[in-house]
């Protein structure tokens, strides 16, 4: 799936893939210009049981599409989609692909998993996504208007009584390097997850009727942790600051100050045990302890996402449907320009014979 003026991407492509079993599908200009509109235009032209969504940039363990089917065959028709796990390969370009990588561990390698295993709805991520096709038909497809479509569908499959898990198989993906592209991205993603809480709470009544009052309470606590969280980030930050200078929470002088200490003392200690479980157990799944250093920055970290989602509160009201396309490839174009360099270096090399 391109857009219909990409003519170099669609020039590359006739170079570059097979004659035969592939098909370049060509999204007509139109509005609006986001990859959910984009996978409408194929969904109808779609001839298989299944359908996986890959981003271009991806780099899918072998056998994961045997797995999904395998794991289809076996499951009730009630299994709609199946996410597999996302993981950043390019932990070689800094710190911030590295903090990236960290967090999609706790994402995908624990909080998806546990919510999977409870039986509860979790936003799907936006590749990788094994589907039934008559699913997709019955549900309408994507959300051309949202821009974190892969949010969106995962809550509708719940609202019609479908479900989705996470399986054990691995696909890579290249994290953002620069700042810029990160914080574009970022802001892209929390736009996203704004629409998909006004769509959600439009309608309350029948949010609960269709999903059932457990998993819409799921849905709306998975969300606005996504979007609370990074909006509250400032105020977690003042708040320490401030009562230190003021002298009420640290070095409490009456009861009602030991009380109001001890209540902000559990909630700060306790929501900082809620982030480092899942980012510590992730790094243990996904083999990444030896990032430990970078915990530290941390909150230099979560200050740039918080930063970016109140960036995106304008954007929510001035561009709403506006796709922030993050550039991707960059580090993988340059391994191998350099593996083509390394390899003509080594047959242009004298041989020694002995």
């Amino acid at each position: 799936m391109i857009e219909e003026d990409d003519h170099e991407t669609h020039a590359s492509l006739q170079q570059s893939i097979p004659s035969s079993g592939y098909e370049i599908i060509m999204a007509p200009a139109g509005e609006p210009r986001t990859k959910p509109r984009a996978l409408n235009v194929a969904l109808p032209l779609l001839r298989g049981e299944f359908v996986t969504v890959f981003d271009a940039e991806d780099i899918p363990e072998p056998g994961q599409l045997r797995l999904a089917a395998e794991r289809f065959a076996q499951a009730p028709p009630r299994l709609a989609c199946l996410q597999a796990r996302l993981a950043i390969d390019n932990l070689a370009d800094g710190w911030l692909p590295q903090l990236f990588a960290i967090e999609y561990a706790a994402l995908f390698d624990v909080i998806n998993v546990g919510l999977a295993d409870l039986r509860l709805p979790f936003p799907l991520g936006g590749t990788s996504n094994h589907f039934r096709t008559r699913v997709l038909r019955e549900i309408g497809g994507w959300d051309a208007w949202n821009v974190t479509e892969d949010a969106d569908i995962g809550f509708r499959l719940t609202r019609f009584g479908y479900c989705a898990e996470t399986f054990d198989a691995t696909t890579h993906e290249e994290a953002p390097v620069s700042l810029k592209a990160f914080f574009g991205q970022r802001r892209r993603w929390c736009k996203g997850w704004y629409q998909t809480l006004a769509t959600l709470c439009r309608n309350p009544r029948r949010l609960a009727r269709e999903a059932g009052l457990w998993r819409a309470t799921a849905m709306m606590i998975v969300l606005l942790s996504s979007v609370i969280a990074p909006l509250g980030a400032p105020l977690c930050l003042i708040l320490p600051v401030f009562s230190l200078f003021a002298s009420t929470t640290f070095w409490p002088s009456s009861g009602v100050e030991v009380g109001l200490a001890t209540l902000w003392s559990s909630v700060f200690l306790g929501g900082a045990a809620a982030v480092l479980a899942p980012i510590l157990i992730g790094m243990k799944r996904r083999g990444l302890f030896f990032l430990w250093r970078k915990l530290l920055l941390l909150p230099i970290y979560y200050a740039i996402i918080s930063a970016a989602a109140w960036t995106s509160l304008y954007d929510l009201v001035t561009q709403p449907y506006h796709w922030c396309k993050t550039e991707h490839g960059l580090t993988r174009s340059r391994n191998r320009a350099k593996s083509r360099q390394d390899h003509s270096c080594r047959i242009d090399a004298p041989q020694r014979v002995s």
